[in-house]
């Protein structure tokens, strides 16, 4: 298993409850981590907001980008292409995992939106030439992750990219958080139906009152 020990992650956008509850596994895991916003003072609230008993900072996000050795994507679709276009020099030669769901939302609940470039990586991929980008972290409960009495989080992480070395670290990387399996799911290319099949996911959970996940067999 590739270590990760050691490594920084931050997290654009990560004042949402994602972004938060992810940030909040890495840190307890021991990992340094990072919090990013448009506004510092709103990164750094919400760093707080997670206790003293987890030691994340908050950051601009530019300030985020240039400082972490990983760089996980957390933002709303709406806002994914101009943020990481603002920040194409600051996450050049780095890592930068891509855990954006481009979903609508109508009174028949969720469902997959068209994105040009075929998937949300895809276009992190066309936006961010220099860097490395991976697709992975879709369907984490952001519930689950921010609930202190759920130890084990019973959860596969798909990792999907074009370079072996990047999926191997994020795919050791998801298997930091306790209950987390990292498993390989292809190129790049395939992640159009994996950030879809989050529409499915909360359809699941709605019906079944549930925070649902997904599990690989025989593997």
């Amino acid at each position: 298993m590739t270590d990760v020990s050691g490594l920084s992650i931050g997290i654009l956008g990560g004042t949402g409850d994602q972004g938060k509850g992810l940030a909040r596994r890495f840190a307890l895991a021991g990992h340094e981590v990072l919090i990013g916003s448009r506004s510092a003072e709103r990164a750094q609230e919400a760093a707080a907001s997670l206790g003293e008993g987890v030691p994340v900072r908050g950051a601009a996000n530019a300030a985020v980008a240039a400082e972490a050795d990983i760089v996980i994507v957390a933002v709303p679709y709406e806002g994914h292409r101009a943020l990481l276009e603002s920040l194409r020099d600051e996450l050049a030669g780095k890592i930068v995992v891509d855990c954006v769901n481009p979903l609508g939302f109508d009174k028949q609940g969720a469902y997959a939106l068209p994105v040009e470039e075929g998937s949300a990586a895809q276009q992190a991929a066309a936006v961010l030439p220099g860097s490395r980008v991976v697709a992975a972290f879709h369907h984490v409960s952001a519930v689950v992750l921010l609930d202190p009495a759920v130890e084990k989080v019973d959860l596969d992480v798909l990792v999907l990219g074009d370079d072996r070395e990047a999926t191997d670290l994020v795919q050791a990387l998801a298997g930091v958080i306790p209950g987390v399996r990292g498993v390989y799911g292809g190129r790049l290319r395939n992640a159009h139906q994996v950030e879809a099949l989050t529409a499915n996911i909360i359809s699941v959970n709605r019906r079944y009152k549930a925070h649902a996940g997904i599990r690989i067999t025989d593997v």
